[in-house]
């Protein structure tokens, strides 16, 4: 790839259509996606400068973590320069001209499915698992099977020239994914007085009692708030843990300077991998409560 694609093309993982494929298109309309197989592929490609930046998906509110993608982010020297909530809109997708009656079977990612099990069985609609939701609504595209549907995005039904039979087909609203945008590049944003802030981490802490305990203390002790805490095992011996940490605030505030701090002082290993804006979705909820 020459090094003006690269400066223009965003990696994510999955088919054309694909819930990362809309991320990427909601966020950075100005680049031009790009499909990979992995998520090793996407984030590898930024990390060689054959794309720009990768969005990832990092959590979902239904099936929870990517456990892989904290398992491949310390082997990369890879940056997070930002997050983005991407509501997930299941649309039932069919042949142009089929009828919801005329629907017999459906394939889609087991997770798609199993948010949409409900409404599959009161439509009596028998349940096919695939590798992944856009990859379905191609499959179904090429193949042309009557009485067969996918469920994916409204962007794989555009892109493959399906008809929407119905949207929202999740048996539950609300159902949101967090992604992180990843960079080659640092960029940590200017500290603003009225923005606020999320920065992630990665550490290991040091083979003593109370270790994580004491690691995380400064940030209780300096009113830091943290946001997010996963244990991964980063070596094969499943003897060492190490954590991801997600924390409200910017490295420039004297608070999070004491906190960070005591972290290093108890942790080993310590990597800020991203200080960037906190998305609006964080807040939302704050706001209807008020």
């Amino acid at each position: 790839m020459d090094t003006m694609s690269a400066h223009t093309t965003i990696a994510y993982q999955g088919h054309q259509g694909a819930y990362s494929h809309l991320a990427c298109r909601q966020v950075h309309p100005e680049l031009t996606p790009k499909a990979c197989e992995s998520f090793v592929d996407a984030m590898f490609m930024v990390e060689r400068g054959e794309a720009q930046l990768a969005m990832i998906p990092l959590e979902n509110s239904t099936a929870g973590r990517v456990e892989e993608i904290y398992r491949l982010m310390p082997k990369t020297r890879l940056h997070v320069i930002g997050e983005h909530f991407e509501p997930v809109n299941h649309c039932l997708l069919a042949l142009p001209g089929s009828k919801l009656e005329d629907i017999k079977t459906v394939s889609s990612h087991p997770q798609a499915l199993a948010q949409c099990a409900d409404n599959l069985r009161s439509l009596g609609i028998d349940p096919i698992a695939a590798l992944d939701t856009a990859g379905s609504a191609a499959e179904l595209a090429e193949l042309r099977q009557p009485g067969h549907a996918a469920i994916a995005s409204s962007l794989a039904a555009e892109l493959y020239g399906l008809e929407i039979l119905q949207e929202n087909f999740q048996d539950k609203t609300g159902n949101t994914t967090r992604f992180m945008i990843l960079s080659r590049d640092q960029m940590i944003p200017t500290l603003e007085p009225d923005v606020r802030y999320i920065t992630s981490l990665m550490f290991r802490v040091r083979n003593m009692p109370a270790a994580l305990y004491k690691a995380l203390g400064g940030f209780a002790t300096n009113g830091v708030n943290m946001i997010k805490l996963e244990s991964y095992m980063a070596s094969e011996t499943m003897t060492v843990s190490s954590f991801h940490l997600d924390i409200e605030g910017h490295p420039h505030q004297q608070a999070m300077k004491f906190a960070m701090q005591e972290l290093n002082f108890f942790a080993e290993e310590v990597r800020v991998i991203g200080t960037y804006e906190a998305h609006p979705f964080r807040f939302s909820h704050l706001k209807l409560e008020l």
